[in-house]
């Protein structure tokens, strides 16, 4: 993005979806069709919406010419496969998560979240003024994708478990469903990490096949049935405190494209990274009451737990970035930027946060 701002790319009245009429095009411009390949399902409408969102507006901003037809995880080729898919063509473009995709590289982590990293705020303004666009663009150019920012989550929950966790103790030999870096920290705390799609989670859980399962936050959690099978919620997903979910678009469909094609994608990639945090934020405390309602039993992470599992991240940063020079190279620039937002969120954000929620008006 080399620091231009998304709001000078999408306008202040395209980003809050206000009636922001079609560009004159020229009369010879042409029709295009490109197929999504989404990593979701059409029943997590909140997340798979970003790519619903993201075809309407291409299609508004360029009178219609600019088609993009969004397929949910599985109607073209599985949830995790979507990078592979716009990599060698299958579909122009996907809208996925890039931490899927660590077992391929973990550098690709640093495209989502890393835990104990940065949240949503921070995520977006290492991507759009920090830096973080511009080395992850280099990085995606070796897989021939250009990757846009397509929605955040906000800091995602705890998970769900069947038994409380008191201590760091009880993690031993919990199998839980984590995958990712999140994995790797629960193993180095004793955990037994599991790989499962969504659609497998609730029928693991039910059979007691593993012990407990992390998905995203109550408004998800509770489409998903999770509390029905295991009772005990926890907080807060430290692993996955601001996942950004990108759209990925094949590097040659993409210099195919006219500039005014390009400017209403981008344009509508940033509105869509807008909206879903904003429509998480609204429907999950709706949801999370519901979801007490309901039996649900809330809980803290013990700190023991925290301290360990933070420990743990950083040692797994250090070897991995002693190792692997696409991942040095983006960890190395990555910690000074959280160092410094970490810094002055705590200096204000935090701190008018922490009092409003101790001293609440009633």
């Amino acid at each position: 993005m080399e620091r231009r701002s998304f709001l000078k790319k999408a306008g202040a009245a395209g980003l809050v979806g206000a009636g922001v009429s079609a560009p004159v095009l020229a009369a010879e411009s042409p029709t295009i069709r490109w197929r999504l390949a989404s990593s979701f399902p059409k029943s997590l409408d909140t997340i798979y919406g970003g790519a619903e969102q993201l075809s309407k507006r291409v299609a508004e901003l360029t009178g219609g010419k600019f088609q993009i037809r969004a397929f949910p995880g599985g109607e073209i080729v599985p949830g995790t496969q979507v990078l592979d898919a716009v990599q060698n063509g299958t579909v122009e473009c996907g809208h996925t998560c890039g931490y899927y995709y660590v077992g391929k590289n973990k550098t690709f982590a640093f495209d989502t979240t890393m835990p104990f990293g940065l949240t949503s705020r921070q995520q977006n303004a290492w991507l759009y003024y920090g830096g973080g666009m511009k080395l992850l663009r280099e990085f995606y150019a070796k897989y021939n994708i250009v990757n846009f920012p397509g929605g955040n989550t906000g800091t995602q929950m705890g998970g769900w478990f069947r038994k409380e966790v008191k201590s760091l103790a009880d993690l031993k030999g919990l199998k839980m469903r984590i995958p990712g870096f999140g994995g790797e920290i629960m193993a180095k705390l004793g955990a037994v990490p599991q790989t499962l799609a969504g659609g497998d989670i609730y029928p693991a859980l039910e059979k007691g096949t593993i012990d407990a399962t992390e998905w995203v936050g109550p408004y998800d959690d509770e489409k998903l049935g999770f509390y029905k099978v295991a009772q005990h919620y926890y907080y807060p997903g430290f692993w996955e405190p601001g996942p950004n979910i990108s759209f990925y678009v094949s590097k040659k469909e993409w210099d195919k494209l006219p500039a005014e094609y390009k400017a209403a994608f981008e344009a509508a990639a940033a509105e869509a990274n807008l909206s879903m945090q904003a429509e998480y934020d609204a429907k999950n405390p709706v949801a999370l009451v519901s979801l007490l309602q309901k039996g649900t039993k809330l809980h803290q992470y013990p700190a023991d737990v925290m301290k360990a599992a933070q420990k743990a991240a950083f040692e797994l940063y250090e070897q991995e970035a002693a190792k692997n020079p696409d991942f040095r190279k983006i960890y190395t620039e990555w910690k000074k930027f959280r160092t410094l937002q970490h810094g002055w969120s705590n200096l204000a954000e935090s701190k008018m946060e922490n009092f409003m929620y101790a001293n609440r008006v009633k």
